[in-house]
């Protein structure tokens, strides 16, 4: 990730930051005004909001340092980190929004004032939008995958708070007394979801999950256009924060010498970067019908597909 780059993400994941802390103090009182569960439910996602963003943006400079002594791959799993810690707060707050909206519903009480909640719940939605637009700039310049996901969660605000602005209207305004505590149970599962996403994508990292298989043959395809090479085998692939790394073995004529192999290494390298841009790839050549006790499972990727 280049200097320019970090700098855009991090204007970004303040963005996110200062748009959380206004919405959170609008919804805040509206809560308070309204006692609507529909609201307390969008007024949590807020807050966890404000603590993601908050944990993104201290993700997203951590993920952005350049490798170390220490860590010598770099630091892009500072991100999946933050994800797990922010999925746990998701978990908890899912569950009292539950609970709290399950109470509610035995005991039928009604919502007050619903025009604060849905007017609270309008200008979220405006302010969701421009900082959506922000956002999709900066992540169409940088491919940041922090960002990326924040952009995700603030895309699933826009249908929470349409789903409140339902509630209280249903609620005070059609007669429903049922609707607000409804919504909140649905909020509530919403959340819960989207907490089991995010937790998916976050231990994939941290355990190294190989790439999707269509990347994986376009990349393979990419390498193997190279003239001199007679074949690849043992490939490995694996993301940390928004930094790809790969290694694989490839085939080369047994008479070459070193330094016309390093040649061929090279230009596949040269090849692959302009491709997949800031991906770390390691390759290590092997005279022609070599065989490593590599994966079994990588063994359809060893021909050499049509170009």
């Amino acid at each position: 990730m280049t200097a320019g780059h970090a700098a855009l993400t991090a204007r970004a994941a303040i963005a996110s930051v200062s748009t959380a802390a206004l919405l959170l103090s609008l919804k805040a009182y509206a809560a308070w005004a309204t006692g609507s569960v529909a609201m307390l439910g969008s007024l949590a996602d807020t807050g966890l909001d404000l603590i993601a963003s908050l944990m993104t943006l201290y993700g997203v400079r951590i993920a952005a340092q350049p490798a170390d002594r220490d860590h010598r791959f770099g630091h892009g799993k500072a991100e999946a980190l933050v994800a797990l810690f922010q999925v746990a707060l998701i978990a908890v707050s899912a569950m009292a929004i539950l609970v709290r909206a399950v109470d509610r519903l035995n005991s039928g009480d009604v919502t007050a004032e619903a025009e604060y909640g849905i007017g609270v719940s309008l200008i979220s939605v405006a302010v969701t939008l421009v900082l959506l637009a922000y956002q999709r700039r900066v992540i169409a310049r940088t491919g940041s995958v922090a960002i990326g996901a924040d952009h995700v969660h603030y895309q699933s605000d826009l249908l929470l708070n349409g789903a409140v602005i339902a509630a209280l209207a249903l609620d005070q305004y059609a007669g429903f007394t049922g609707a607000d505590p409804l919504f909140g149970i649905i909020i509530a599962l919403w959340l819960a979801w989207g907490a089991w996403r995010a937790s998916a994508k976050a231990i994939d990292q941290l355990m190294d999950k190989e790439w999707p298989a269509e990347k994986r043959q376009r990349f393979v395809a990419i390498a193997n256009r190279h003239p001199e090479l007679k074949g690849i085998h043992d490939l490995r692939t694996r993301t940390s924060g928004a930094h790809d790394f790969v290694q694989f073995h490839v085939w080369v004529d047994p008479a070459m010498t070193v330094a016309e192999a390093h040649r061929v290494m090279d230009e596949v390298e040269a090849r692959l970067m302009q491709e997949f841009p800031g991906t770390e790839v390691l390759i290590h050549p092997d005279p022609e019908g070599h065989e490593d006790s590599g994966d079994p499972a990588i063994a359809k990727l060893r021909e050499k597909p049509e170009t």
